[in-house]
């Protein structure tokens, strides 16, 4: 059933109106018409019935995609980092043999002669480590809320495809039902022609829009198609998978103002964590190699074996490193680690402005769309449709020409079809700001 008002069929007011059943056409041209007319109707593909659940679809992406589980083993990985860099480094343990001459093996004899073990350990500067670990941890932060921003990103695709499917069997139903209106006005053409009272161009007029009407009804179902593999692809199914039509949908309600949406954004956005997060690494990384100028220390304790009642010795040493290089290294480092903060800071700034210009452009298409959905649904549509209907009859009688009829009532489908478009618009827009936001909005109205 449409969704809009006035749905009887002109055809049956004709008949009603005493009107009588159009004669069969004649000529050869119009069987072969009817034929292809027929064969079309034989071999197009039927529009699937099953229902198309959009929460199950969803659920089936955030487990079966392939890019959002990369994200995701990407963030995890960044996790096992952390306690790699907040360890000490190994230590060395070292052992060997001094032997006192060299023309024998001097192990107890010489009390020059002894086995040699020492074990070594570096340890950074109090501070280093910590400053390591806190990069690393805010990396994989970063990380973790980019695949929050791809969860969400993945689940706006979802539900935009979904959103058009929708739209593309809504306009396909309606279609359907206007061309029950052509037929209408094409057996109220063959009926004055029959009569002697209109002409041939007349029939063939209504039936040429007959024909148009069919094949946008085609090249919607080539659209269904098209987003059908997308819609497999982002759930991570073979392209040729096979879906249904979805339910019927709900207008979402946005209850937040643009300005409380933006505030929203700039507190909740997942993308402007991420950013927040590699701020934080990247303050972190600077801190570290303005501390790498300092020495790291290395200790060192030894224990020195001798044979036959010699007495064995022990050592233990404490070094430095000397950073002599400073100039080519330590300084260079803190050069790269400033640049690579100023471009975090940057790519902040950069992704504000993004986000905030995304929830403007979103939030004027779905209040655009709020403005017109009631319009064409309680205005625009129910008018036309009076106005074919009384055009029909004026055709009946004589008083209106064909065109006239069939201007009127393609505007009327166009403003249907332009319905449905503005429909999946608003729900496409709300589910981007969704996806900004991180906020779910619930159901306004039944459509």
């Amino acid at each position: 059933m449409s969704t809009f008002s006035n749905k009887a069929s002109i055809s049956d007011r004709y008949l009603a109106a005493g009107g009588s059943k159009p004669p069969a056409a004649s000529g050869l041209s119009l069987c072969l018409i009817l034929l292809f007319l027929a064969c079309f109707f034989l071999t197009a593909s039927p529009v699937s019935a099953a229902d198309l659940n959009l929460q199950q679809l969803i659920n089936e992406a955030q487990s079966n995609s392939p890019e959002l589980q990369a994200a995701r083993y990407k963030a995890s990985a960044a996790g096992f980092r952390v306690p790699q860099v907040e360890s000490l480094p190994d230590p060395i343990i070292t052992f060997g043999y001094q032997n006192d001459g060299l023309s024998k093996y001097t192990y107890g004899k010489e009390q020059e002669s002894q086995w040699m073990f020492t074990a070594s350990q570096a340890v950074p500067f109090p501070g280093k480590l910590s400053l390591k670990g806190k990069a690393a941890t805010k990396e994989a932060e970063s990380l973790g809320a980019s695949y929050e921003a791809a969860r969400l990103k993945l689940v706006s695709r979802i539900k935009e495809i979904y959103f058009d499917l929708y739209a593309a069997y809504k306009t396909i139903d309606l279609l359907g039902e206007r061309t029950d209106l052509f037929t209408a006005i094409e057996g109220a053409a063959l009926a004055r022609y029959s009569a002697g009272k209109g002409s041939q161009q007349e029939v063939l007029m209504a039936q040429t829009e007959k024909y148009m009407i069919i094949e946008k009804e085609t090249m919607l179902r080539q659209k269904i198609e098209t987003l059908e593999a997308a819609l497999n692809t982002a759930l991570g199914r073979r392209a040729n998978s096979p879906l249904g039509r979805p339910i019927d949908l709900a207008l979402t309600y946005v209850p937040d103002t643009l300005d409380e949406l933006i505030l929203i954004s700039v507190d909740k956005s997942p993308e402007l964590g991420s950013k927040d997060k590699m701020i934080s690494a990247a303050e972190a990384k600077l801190a570290f190699t303005k501390k790498d100028y300092i020495p790291d220390f290395i200790f060192t304790g030894g224990y020195n074996a001798r044979g036959n009642g010699f007495n064995s010795m022990w050592s233990f040493t404490t070094g430095i490193n000397i950073p002599i290089f400073a100039l080519s290294k330590q300084l260079n480092a803190e050069k790269e680690a400033d640049a690579s903060l100023a471009e975090a800071r940057k790519m902040m700034e950069s992704t504000m402005l993004a986000v905030t210009a995304s929830i403007r452009e979103n939030y004027s298409m779905l209040k655009t769309a709020e403005r017109l959905l009631p319009l064409y649904k309680d205005g625009i549509i129910p008018k036309g449709m009076q106005d074919v209907d009384l055009s029909l009859s004026n055709y009946k009688t004589g008083t209106t020409d064909t065109l006239t009829v069939i201007t009127r009532l393609k505007s009327v489908i166009d403003y249907e079809i332009a319905y449905w478009n503005q429909f999946s618009e608003h729900e496409k827009a709300v589910a981007r700001i969704e996806s900004i936001t991180g906020l779910t909005f619930g159901s306004l109205k039944s459509e």
